[in-house]
Protein backbone atom coordinates (compact mmCIF):
# COMPACT_ATOMS: atom_id res chain seq x y z
CA UNK A 1 0.00 0.00 0.00
CA UNK A 2 0.89 3.62 -0.63
CA UNK A 3 2.01 5.86 2.01
CA UNK A 4 -1.08 7.88 2.93
CA UNK A 5 0.81 11.71 2.14
CA UNK A 6 1.23 9.90 -1.41
CA UNK A 7 -2.47 9.08 -1.80
CA UNK A 8 -3.96 12.69 -0.25
CA UNK A 9 -1.73 14.44 -2.62
CA UNK A 10 -2.71 13.09 -5.81
CA UNK A 11 -6.47 13.72 -4.63
CA UNK A 12 -5.44 17.53 -3.67
CA UNK A 13 -5.26 18.40 -7.31
CA UNK A 14 -9.00 19.55 -8.19
CA UNK A 15 -8.78 17.70 -12.00
CA UNK A 16 -7.19 14.50 -10.21
CA UNK A 17 -10.19 14.44 -7.65
CA UNK A 18 -12.88 15.59 -10.16
CA UNK A 19 -11.18 12.38 -12.52
CA UNK A 20 -11.43 10.16 -9.79
CA UNK A 21 -15.42 11.25 -9.43
CA UNK A 22 -15.47 10.03 -13.23
CA UNK A 23 -13.78 6.82 -12.40
CA UNK A 24 -15.41 5.72 -9.08
CA UNK A 25 -18.12 4.06 -10.79
CA UNK A 26 -15.81 1.31 -11.75
CA UNK A 27 -16.23 1.17 -15.17
CA UNK A 28 -13.38 1.84 -17.53
CA UNK A 29 -12.81 5.20 -19.01
CA UNK A 30 -11.02 6.91 -21.79
CA UNK A 31 -8.60 9.48 -21.70
CA UNK A 32 -10.58 11.28 -24.63
CA UNK A 33 -13.80 10.85 -22.03
CA UNK A 34 -11.75 12.74 -19.49
CA UNK A 35 -10.38 15.38 -21.37
CA UNK A 36 -13.82 16.11 -23.09
CA UNK A 37 -15.88 16.06 -19.70
CA UNK A 38 -13.09 17.84 -17.46
CA UNK A 39 -12.40 20.70 -20.01
CA UNK A 40 -8.44 19.39 -20.06
CA UNK A 41 -5.79 19.09 -23.10
CA UNK A 42 -4.40 15.26 -23.44
CA UNK A 43 -1.12 16.20 -21.96
CA UNK A 44 -2.42 17.16 -18.98
CA UNK A 45 -4.73 14.57 -18.28
CA UNK A 46 -2.35 12.33 -18.64
CA UNK A 47 0.22 13.67 -16.51
CA UNK A 48 -2.80 13.65 -14.01
CA UNK A 49 -3.42 10.17 -14.70
CA UNK A 50 -0.04 9.07 -14.14
CA UNK A 51 0.01 10.68 -10.20
CA UNK A 52 -3.12 8.77 -9.61
CA UNK A 53 -1.90 5.46 -11.33
CA UNK A 54 1.62 5.94 -9.38
CA UNK A 55 -0.41 6.74 -5.94
CA UNK A 56 -2.06 3.10 -6.25
CA UNK A 57 -5.48 4.36 -7.19
CA UNK A 58 -5.95 3.32 -10.87
CA UNK A 59 -5.23 0.63 -13.51
CA UNK A 60 -4.71 1.18 -17.01
CA UNK A 61 -4.63 0.23 -20.29
CA UNK A 62 -4.03 0.55 -23.91
CA UNK A 63 -6.64 0.63 -26.18
CA UNK A 64 -4.97 1.34 -29.91
CA UNK A 65 -3.97 4.70 -29.54
CA UNK A 66 -6.09 5.35 -26.15
CA UNK A 67 -5.53 4.64 -23.11
CA UNK A 68 -8.33 3.68 -20.61
CA UNK A 69 -8.19 3.94 -17.11
CA UNK A 70 -10.48 2.75 -14.35
CA UNK A 71 -10.14 2.75 -10.40
CA UNK A 72 -7.66 -0.20 -9.28
CA UNK A 73 -9.69 -3.42 -7.97
CA UNK A 74 -7.23 -3.82 -5.33
CA UNK A 75 -7.37 -1.10 -3.10
CA UNK A 76 -7.21 -1.75 0.54
CA UNK A 77 -10.71 -0.93 2.18
CA UNK A 78 -8.79 1.59 3.96
CA UNK A 79 -7.59 3.58 0.65
CA UNK A 80 -11.48 2.81 -0.77
CA UNK A 81 -12.48 4.74 2.33
CA UNK A 82 -10.20 7.98 2.39
CA UNK A 83 -10.92 8.20 -1.43
CA UNK A 84 -14.87 8.20 -0.83
CA UNK A 85 -14.54 10.61 1.82
CA UNK A 86 -12.29 12.81 -0.53
CA UNK A 87 -15.29 12.40 -2.66
CA UNK A 88 -18.35 13.11 -0.36
CA UNK A 89 -16.65 16.46 -0.11
CA UNK A 90 -18.37 19.37 -2.46
CA UNK A 91 -16.29 20.64 -5.37
CA UNK A 92 -16.30 23.46 -6.66
CA UNK A 93 -16.29 23.84 -10.74
CA UNK A 94 -14.41 26.63 -11.19
CA UNK A 95 -11.03 25.05 -10.02
CA UNK A 96 -11.08 22.18 -12.55
CA UNK A 97 -10.66 24.31 -15.22
CA UNK A 98 -7.38 26.31 -13.52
Amino acid sequence: MKHPVDILSALAEPTRLAAMRLLWDGQEHCVCELMQRLGATQSRMSRHMATLKQAGLLVDRRDAQWVRYRRSPHLPQAVAALVEAALALPMDPERIAA
